[in-house]
């Protein structure tokens, strides 16, 4: 079919998108083979010749059953830090987005404006609030702050879904007797929550990587597990090992609940609505969110 936003590109056009991505993938390859290079030479240090990166004298530790006992302890607590996050964040969300669309402006009002500041304040500089003032531990100051700043974003998410939702939904629940807090909870926000169900699970990957903060608050994620202390025990000779180790960890679960939320975005896109719009790619949260609340001020016209 052809598109109505753009011109069919011709003959040269293709030609010259083919040349383009041509020297584009050879310029890529050639950066990677360059790195592949240099990280296979040796290299001296402190006037002793060390092997490449790729040399298995770098990689023995990994035979070492213990090793992989402490890296899974990382894996934990990295999950654990999620997972408790996770409980918290979505139920604040869903409290959050139900106060910021209160019909009752000095309801409203006060939750917009709290959601507005713990949005804007970093969450490492959070959780370095919550571990010196209030004494919770590492843990509990990883955990906290990712409830309050992904649940601040999570609830923007699901009133976003509700401002998308045509305006005739709440007049059907309306006009059947419900009074419009009824017609929120039992009609608007579970179609709310549904279509933006993607994009909450795209917030939950970013949660995830977040974790990775703890390390400056001294709490035993993956990060600090591998880079800290098993870089600490076994030397500098083992960092490249472990960073890599360390990166496809992240990159494995990473990008399983990445999979996982493009496969509930084609689920929940077959009931119509506004998941119709998420794309195969990854999910950017805030764009999503935009996205929504134009579509919501289309309907409302």
């Amino acid at each position: 079919m052809t598109s109505v936003l753009f011109d069919v590109p011709g003959p040269k056009a293709r030609r010259a998108s083919r040349i383009a991505s041509i020297i584009s993938l050879a310029a890529i390859a050639a950066v990677v083979t360059w790195l592949a290079f240099l990280l296979a030479a040796p290299r001296e240090s402190g006037g002793i010749t060390l092997p490449g990166m790729f040399d298995g004298s770098r990689w023995d530790i990994f035979a070492d059953a213990q090793v992989w006992s402490y890296i899974g302890e990382g894996v934990i607590g990295t999950l654990r830090a999620a997972g408790l996050a996770t409980l918290g964040a979505i139920p604040l969300g869903i409290v959050l987005s139900l106060l910021r669309s209160s019909a009752i402006s000095w309801v409203r009002i006060p939750t917009a404006w709290i959601i507005e500041f713990f949005r804007g304040m970093p969450v490492l500089l959070m959780m370095l609030f919550i571990l010196l003032v209030g004494s919770t531990g590492s843990l509990g100051a990883v955990v906290i702050a990712l409830i309050i700043y992904n649940g601040t974003l999570i609830g923007e998410a699901l009133r976003a879904g509700l401002v998308a939702l045509p305006r005739g939904q709440r007049e059907a629940a309306l006009s059947v007797g419900m009074r419009e807090f009824q017609s929120k909870m039992l009609v608007e926000f579970p179609q709310a929550f549904r279509q933006m169900l993607p994009i909450i699970v795209a917030q939950l990957v970013v949660l995830l990587k977040d974790t990775s903060l703890g390390y400056i608050v001294g709490y035993n994620e993956i990060i600090r597990t591998n880079m800290y202390y098993l870089g600490s025990y076994y030397g500098n000779r083992y960092m490249f090992s472990l960073f890599a180790v360390t990166l496809l960890i992240y990159l494995a679960i990473n990008l399983t609940l990445s999979w996982f939320a493009r496969w509930l975005s084609k689920r929940t896109a077959s009931g119509g609505g506004r998941a119709t719009a998420v794309p195969s790619g990854d999910i950017d949260p805030d764009q999503e969110i935009t996205a929504a609340e134009a579509e919501g001020s289309t309907h409302r016209r």
